[in-house]
């Protein structure tokens, strides 16, 4: 059973765990704490899930897919609004519990859930224009047209950074094309999907419609991956974990959204104030534990020191602390894993010549050691570590370029491919260097997270950065199938 929380959000939780074919249930032998990253209290004890769990879960959906997928479609849209509704009165909970397990702070934390019933409400209406086309046939006497049809069982793998938002991106469209869901959360935040589904349950979800299993990636996300019983998978995590999920799943549509490094370049006659601002902003929201946060600051070397000085006179304002006390701008990382790394990345680095500006080390004195400052770093080489892999943790490393052709090779020299920034006052110029960058995204004047919910997301093609794109109709699209339908005309001349 899950331990007690505060007591206003106690009925969202107060659940075994596993939520399959309609009702809750632990019948496991073995169990994980969720812990509170800010002060290492346990927040609970879930159900580690067999692979016997994930196949009955599956076995759910597939009885539960066929009826959904006959139900009419105005019906599957009405059903995403009453879900998006049922998710904002549930906002403060959802909050709460979000940020005592991921460690945002509150405020963005209600944001998330905001969005989250945004989500379900945009995909209420946009399947609803969902629409297939005539073709013209060489062949006399027959009308050729498509039609779009749900895939079936979709594997759903989340993971702890967005815990609302990201399988909502994944469950609206679902649901609302008519699909079936098995749903295994990261661990580490597992106790806010649990309240989610309970939201979700209760608002008139059909059984079986989407099922959630809780427990450890290489067991239960392996089972809903390979099991014949799945037909399509939907995973946003690490480029390690996709390419095994590819592997294990091949032969299934997939979207797969990864990992990023991020480059942000910034020529020498860009806005360096505004540079300066998505820089911190894409690598300090949420501690940047962010996908598309700013991995790298490429700055031509004519304002590569002003500009790294400008992000280092931002950093030191951030207030780092506990995430539901009120002035709190950045919470910790989320698990040990993160933070060593970002430890890592940060030493090396200052070993190897970097300069640290601002932050630069662990701050466990606020309560954990998943806290770390805001970091910048100037006089980072294209080689290290910090400039090549994804931290993943709040630090922005300048590296220093002479023109805009060096700018470019770096920031292609890099095996990712999600999003890219170019700030520069020559509109024309920045587009020319938008179009050799592969990426999913690039954003010109703005930051590398600047993305809404209705536009596609995903990784450049031949990159770690993943497959499909999530995102508004792009993501209906892909959980439907299309089919080309052929039917004789009566009467033909």
């Amino acid at each position: 059973m899950t331990t007690t929380l505060e007591r206003p959000v106690l009925p969202l939780v107060a659940q075994p765990g596993n939520y399959i074919g309609g009702h809750w249930e632990n019948t496991e032998e073995a169990s994980f704490d969720v812990v509170n990253p800010a002060n290492g209290a346990v927040l609970a004890q879930l159900p580690k899930s067999s692979r016997k769990t994930a196949q009955r879960a599956i076995a759910a959906a597939a009885k539960a897919q066929k009826p959904w997928a006959r139900v009419p479609l105005w019906d599957r849209a009405a059903l995403c609004e009453r879900l998006g509704a049922a998710i904002d009165a549930a906002q403060e909970d959802l909050a709460r519990i979000l940020s005592m397990e991921q460690g945002k702070p509150l405020a963005q934390a209600k944001g998330e859930v905001g969005k989250a019933a945004d989500g379900f409400r945009m995909n209420a209406e946009l399947v609803k224009y969902m629409t297939g086309e005539t073709i013209p046939g060489e062949t006399p006497g027959r009308h050729v047209f498509t039609r779009r049809f749900p895939r079936g069982v979709y594997a759903v793998i989340t993971p702890w950074n967005f815990p609302v938002n990201i399988p909502t991106e994944y469950l609206a469209p679902a649901i609302a094309t008519g699909n079936a869901v098995v749903w295994v959360p990261a661990p580490t935040t597992s106790l806010v999907a649990v309240a989610f589904m309970r939201v979700l349950a209760e608002a008139g979800l059909p059984q079986g419609l989407v099922n959630l299993v809780l427990g450890e990636g290489a067991t239960v996300g392996d089972e809903i991956v390979a099991n014949p019983g799945t037909q399509a998978i939907g995973f946003t995590g690490s480029a390690a974990t996709g390419r095994r999920i590819a592997e294990r799943g091949a032969g299934k549509p997939m979207m797969l959204e990864l990992g990023g490094n991020g480059p942000l370049i910034v020529r020498h006659d860009a806005d360096l104030n505004a540079a300066a601002e998505a820089a911190a902003r894409g690598a300090f929201g949420n501690a940047g534990q962010i996908c598309a946060a700013t991995g790298r600051v490429l700055a031509d070397s004519r304002i590569a020191a002003p500009l790294a000085e400008k992000i280092a006179a931002i950093a030191v304002k951030i207030h780092p602390g506990d995430p539901m006390h009120q002035g709190t701008t950045m919470g910790p990382l989320n698990n040990p894993g993160v933070a060593r790394k970002t430890v890592e990345h940060v030493a090396e680095a200052i070993a190897q010549g970097a300069t640290c500006l601002a932050g630069g080390k662990a701050l466990p004195e606020l309560g954990s050691e998943m806290f770390y400052a805001a970091t910048v770093l100037s006089d980072v080489t294209p080689q290290m570590r910090i400039a090549r892999e994804e931290t993943f943790g709040p630090v922005v490393p300048v590296i220093a370029l002479d023109g805009d052709e060096a700018l470019l090779e770096v920031a292609k020299d890099t095996e990712y491919g999600l999003s890219a920034a170019i700030f520069s006052a020559d509109i024309e110029t920045a587009l020319a260097m938008s179009g050799e960058i592969c990426a999913g995204i690039v954003n010109i004047n703005a930051a590398t997270t600047y993305w809404e919910i209705h536009m596609p997301f995903g990784g450049g093609s031949g990159t770690s950065s993943g497959i499909g794109r999530i995102g508004g109709r792009h993501t209906l699209e892909a959980m439907t199938e299309l089919r080309m339908v052929s039917i004789p005309l009566p009467n033909y001349g």
